[in-house]
C-alpha cells in the first residue's frame, strides 16, 4: 500500500483519475473470466435500510470471499478507547488497506459501507487500480420509500454498541449521487434471492461470476 497516496487521498480527489466502468479489468486480462479464478474487488453503497449488507453478506457467503465490513471496523476501533468520539475516516482506511493486501493474495473482496461520497468511491477504484484487479461497483437502493422507512424502524443494531437507526437520520444524511458507471440494485419488493440473482447475472455479462 502506498501510505502517501492513501492519505492524500482521504483529503482530495485523485489527480488524473479516469473514471469507473460498471467493471474495470486491467490490461491482459481474459474477456471471459470465471469468478473464481481471479481476485475481484467489489465495492457496495448505498443508504442503511436498503438491504446492502444482506446483499454484500450473501454474495461473500456463495463465493467466500473475504468480506469487509466498514460499521464492525469502526466499532472494533471505538472498543479500544483509544480514539475517543468520530473517528473520521479511520474504518475506512483500514478496509482500504485489508482489502488490498487480500486482493493481492489473489482473494474476492466483497467491501460493505454507506460508501457515500465520491472520495470513498474514488478510494475503492484506487485500491483495485494498485493490486491490479477489476473492480465492480455496486449501488442498492431501494426505492420504495415507504418500504424502506420501514426497514429502518423496524431495524435492530446487530453490533453490540452499535446506535438504532432513525428514518430522520437516514433521510437527511449525506449521501452524494455516482458519477460514474456502477450497476444498481433496486431491493424494493424483492426478496434476497432475487436480488442476489440479479446482481450476479449483471455481473456475468460483463465476464465474472462465471
Amino acid at each position: 500500500m502506498n501510505v502517501r497516496r492513501m492519505a492524500i487521498l482521504q483529503l482530495s480527489p485523485v489527480a488524473g483519475h479516469l473514471g469507473t466502468a460498471q467493471v474495470q479489468a486491467p490490461c491482459g486480462w481474459p474477456v471471459q473470466s470465471n469468478f473464481e479464478e481471479h481476485p475481484l474487488l467489489i465495492a457496495f453503497g448505498g443508504l442503511p435500510g436498503t438491504g446492502k449488507t444482506t446483499l454484500a453478506r450473501a454474495i461473500a457467503k456463495r463465493y467466500s470471499a473475504v468480506y469487509l465490513r466498514i460499521d464492525t471496523i469502526e466499532m472494533a476501533i471505538r472498543t479500544t478507547e483509544v480514539v475517543r468520539g468520530e473517528i473520521g475516516p479511520a474504518g475506512y482506511v483500514v478496509a482500504y488497506w485489508v482489502a488490498e493486501e487480500n486482493l493481492r493474495l489473489g482473494r474476492v473482496v466483497v467491501a460493505d459501507s454507506v460508501n457515500p461520497r465520491q472520495i470513498t468511491r474514488e478510494s475503492w477504484s484506487l485500491v483495485a487500480r494498485n493490486a491490479d484487479v477489476p473492480l465492480v461497483e455496486v449501488e442498492v437502493l431501494c426505492s420504495d420509500p415507504i418500504e424502506h422507512r420501514r426497514r429502518i424502524e423496524s431495524k435492530k443494531p446487530d453490533l453490540d454498541g452499535l446506535p438504532p437507526l432513525s428514518w430522520a437520520s437516514v433521510s437527511h444524511r449525506t449521501y452524494e449521487e455516482w458519477s460514474a458507471p456502477h450497476l444498481m440494485i433496486d431491493t424494493a419488493g424483492k426478496s434476497v434471492a432475487e436480488t442476489e440473482q440479479e446482481l450476479i447475472d449483471r455481473i456475468s455479462v460483463a465476464g465474472h461470476l462465471g
